[in-house]
């Protein structure tokens, strides 16, 4: 049982600035020990929202700039309310003035009139000016989307965005009452014969319109398909993109772009040239190759680039980038940039990087045909995807496509490069010791600053979940409980030495749950790990499914959570992507491998004797309920039978998503990721292989009676 909190040695003011700017200053691990903050972490951390706190004399200062900021304010920066919740927000004006409030709306029109509430706070002086505090209700009939908050008072004007979101979001009606199920891919190492060296989006469709139209399912998952470097090398993990609000054209299946139709002869051999070199250098091998593949697609894409458009097409072209505005043209201008000097800006010349210079315009005027295509890639990619979803909902799946949303993105890439004003510098996201990675993680990815995003509004949140939504039926979040609070780790720290930075979920949560309603999708979030019990509470009051993988369910007694005490919302599936498929899991291969690593903290011996104990108990419950024979509770006699009641143990569950790896149904073994490494193992270059280690193609996998079995087992609860 947790003791009281020890004091900290940290000064008032310390602790003060810490709390207003959600710097946490102790926490609980995961063994329940609490643990007090450095203070040069906390230090360091307020540093990178520009808050000096290095001296008392200094942190006094900035705690009475931060009391006084919103006081400078007429409006706050951002208000974000629940439909129907009638919100009260403070207006600041110059004491005794009157002061206009209106709401401008989304659609149009206007909501004025708002009433004015009862507000006691005392007029404060303010730089020489006497301000008064006032404080006015939204209507609770506001309509849902994104409007304005207006205010006039004299000549003073002021505006803040207003964000009106679901109070539930839950599965979209056209799913029922009942379970769904689907499949969960890594798209790059499920190739076909016909691909460049990784799976692409015409694989994507031909996957998604098997399973659906032949195996019954509702949704394909795939891993993020988030935009990577232009030129090689491309860093190999997906959940590590230059930019998560753009697509990766190492995706692009060539062939599909309507342009290559009018490739002259020459250039048609040339694109057939570079995919027969291409085969004959990665066709067999064991890993994937990203840079082999993308650099001779580029090749291809190139000249297919620069094949006359018809007229039709160059309309549907520009339309494409009026609706992606600026932040296209500052993504393909990044990309361009990085042909020239490098995939990191950070090491570019100093006047290339930052986005608003002058140099970096005249660069893009000398380059504009380089800028034009990448413009052009993302335009493909996006009709390439609103193909694989229209045809996976026309061949029967309900939801269709499921994106997966990364935490972050490199710290060199286009996202920073373009929005670096609204990332912390010098920070990097992880995550404290847990039971599967105990010296915690450092993922290298910088966080956004919670107070810049509400400056402006939340718009790169909302503009990155409805461009991942707007062709697909759902989104899984990765660590989603970084929308309530991020392990901040300063850059030169070991990640022990993090902390936790509190986020605005109200406003997060909501963003993310509007833009799934308005696109009819489900959201899943990825909870996994170490978790406020009161974020997972939050999720579920909103709709926002969890994820449920059976070896971490358990009950407070550490023994295998009973079937029918799992969640109903929430995905719930054998393993995950950062576990090795069930059958190499059931063979005890995720603790050789971080022995292998040097990633335990303890004995192997003692490690395995845990770990095999854990595997014990969970086939013994599978066992009991009659879907493993007593003989196989050990779950070596038959590997493919242990799997299927394991996958058969999911439909006792209330569940609402069942989701089947795509590894487990072609009995592969080998480990997609390794958390807490990086080329210690080959991460995210592992091709799909079957039980006897051999490489599967897609066409083997749609003719696999063994993936059509395990299917059957999780779509008769779905049927």
């Amino acid at each position: 049982m947790r003791k009281d909190v020890p004091v900290t040695g940290l000064s008032d003011q310390l602790l003060a600035l810490a709390q207003a700017y959600g710097v946490a200053t102790d926490y609980w691990d995961w063994r329940g020990n609490h643990v007090s903050v450095p203070e040069e972490t906390i230090v360091g951390v307020l540093a990178a929202m520009d808050v000096d706190a290095s001296t008392p004399e200094a942190a006094a200062r900035a705690l009475a700039a931060e009391a006084g900021a919103s006081w400078r304010r007429t409006l706050p920066p951002c208000v974000v309310t629940e439909q129907g919740a009638g919100t009260s927000f403070p207006v600041h004006v110059p004491h005794g003035t009157p002061v206009e409030v209106w709401v401008e709306l989304e659609s149009g029109g206007t909501r004025a009139g708002l009433s004015q509430v009862d507000n006691w706070e005392q007029p404060r002086d303010v730089d020489g000016t006497l301000v008064g505090e006032a404080s006015f209700r939204l209507p609770e009939d506001l309509p849902l989307g994104y409007h304005t908050i207006h205010a006039r008072a004299g000549a003073r004007t002021a505006s803040c965005a207003l964000v009106v979101t679901p109070r539930w979001l839950g599965l979209p009606e056209r799913m029922g009452e009942g379970p769904s199920w689907g499949l969960a891919a890594q798209l790059y190492s499920v190739r076909s014969r016909q691909s460049w060296g990784v799976g692409d989006l015409a694989d994507l469709t031909d996957l998604a319109v098997w399973s659906g139209s032949e195996l019954g399912a509702d949704y394909l998952l795939v891993n993020p398909l988030h935009a990577g470097e232009p030129l090689a090398p491309m860093e190999p993990s997906p959940y590590l993109p230059a930019s998560r609000r753009f697509f990766n054209p190492l995706y692009l299946r060539v062939e599909r772009i309507p342009e290559y139709a009018d490739l002259s002869a020459r250039d048609r051999a040339a694109v057939q040239e570079l995919l027969a070199g291409l085969r004959r250098e990665v066709d067999g091998t064991d890993v994937i190759d990203r840079n082999a593949s993308w650099t001779a697609k580029r090749s291809a894409l190139k000249l297919v680039h620069g094949v006359s458009r018809t007229a039709g097409r160059e309309a549907d072209f520009r339309a494409f980038r009026r609706r992606e505005g600026e932040s296209l043209t500052g993504f393909a201008t990044w990309s361009a940039l990085a042909e020239v000097h490098g995939n990191d800006f950070r090491a570019w010349p100093e006047p290339l990087r930052h986005p608003a210079t002058a140099e970096v315009a005249a660069f893009a005027r000398e380059h504009a045909d380089v800028v034009e295509f990448h413009m052009w890639l993302q335009w493909v990619v996006d009709e390439q995807l609103q193909l694989a979803q229209a045809k996976a909902v026309a061949a029967g799946m309900r939801l269709g496509v499921m994106h997966d949303l990364a935490v972050g993105v490199h710290p060199g890439g286009a996202d920073v490069w373009r929005l670096q004003d609204v990332y912390a510098a010098g920070m990097q996201v992880g995550a404290p010791p847990d039971a599967y990675n105990q010296i915690g993680q450092d993922w290298g990815q910088p966080p956004w600053r919670p107070d810049r995003l509400q400056e402006v509004g939340y718009a790169p949140f909302r503009e990155l979940i409805g461009g991942l939504l707007r062709y697909a039926g759902g989104v899984r979040v990765d660590h989603i409980i970084g929308l309530f609070r991020l392990w901040w780790v300063p850059a030169a720290a070991t990640p022990r030495e993090g902390t936790y930075v509190r986020y605005d979920h109200t406003a997060l949560i909501g963003i993310l749950a509007l833009e799934a309603h308005r696109a009819g999708a489900v959201v899943v979030g990825e909870d996994l790990g170490v978790v406020e019990p009161s974020a997972r509470d939050y999720l579920k009051a909103h709709g926002i499914l969890g994820t449920s993988i059976l070896w971490f369910e358990k009950g407070e007694d550490g023994k295998p959570l009973p079937a029918e005490r799992w969640r109903e919302l929430c995905l719930a599936s054998v393993t995950t992507h950062d576990l090795p498929p069930s059958a190499g899991y059931l063979a005890g291969d995720h603790v050789r491998l971080r022995d292998e690593l040097g990633l335990l903290t303890r004995p192997v011996a003692e490690e395995m004797a845990t770990d095999e104990a854990e595997r014990a108990a969970w086939l013994a419950e599978v066992s009991d309920r009659g879907l493993l024979p007593a003989s196989a509770a050990a779950g070596t006699d038959d590997i493919e039978a242990t799997v299927r009641a394991l996958h058969e143990y999911l439909t006792l569950t209330p569940a609402r998503l069942l989701s089947v790896a795509l590894v487990d149904a072609v009995g592969d073994r080998r480990t997609q990721n390794q958390p807490g490494t990086t080329n210690e193992y080959p991460n995210w270059r592992v091709p799909l292989s079957g039980p006897d280690g051999r490489l599967l193609m897609l066409e083997d996998v749609m003719g696999s009676a063994r993936a059509a079995s395990l299917a059957d087992v999780v779509r008769r609860r779905a049927d």
